[in-house]
């Protein structure tokens, strides 16, 4: 059963590929049902995979497969708080490793257009730190990398 708010995410025609793969590289994820189209539509036929419900990290998707008409964009993401630089790697490389394109200040996208702010929760201590010399150090050193260097955010914020 669908839960009442969802996260509809729209694929060209990978949304169980995306939902497998998020499921195999997140924790508290999983693939849930996988619904076939009942008859024909604009970008696909009867039979087809129309849906998959997912979780990842806990939070409820739907993937569609509703053809080529719409791509992600960086207008919605997923923000992934990371514990330590083991986690912040093994996530960051997991998506830039599966197809994935890396950006910058921590945000990348996966091999679907997705985006994923895989961010250290050291670096949101070290932006809100109540120092602001501090919190700009950190920050004016966050703007400088793609993924996210623990050790160098917190030299930075220590000064």
């Amino acid at each position: 059963m669908i839960s009442k708010n969802t996260i509809c995410l729209w694929y060209t025609d990978d949304a169980l590929e995306a939902a497998t793969f998020y499921a195999a590289t997140f924790p508290d994820s999983r693939v849930g049902a996988v619904h076939r189209a009942p008859g024909d539509y604009p970008s696909g036929q009867e039979g087809n995979i129309l849906t998959v419900e997912f979780t990842v990290m806990g939070i409820p998707c739907l993937g569609l497969n509703g053809g080529p008409a719409f791509k992600h964009s960086e207008a919605f993401s997923f923000q992934v708080a990371t514990d330590d630089q083991a986690e912040t790697d093994r996530l960051w490389d997991a998506i830039i490793g599966n197809g994935g394109q890396a950006s910058e200040c921590g945000w990348c996208k996966d091999k679907w257009g997705l985006s994923w702010q895989i961010t250290p929760r050291a670096l949101t201590a070290a932006y809100t730190d109540p120092d602001r010399a501090a919190a700009k150090r950190a920050f004016e050193a966050m703007m400088t990398m793609g993924k996210i260097d623990i050790a160098a955010i917190e030299a930075a914020r220590r000064g």
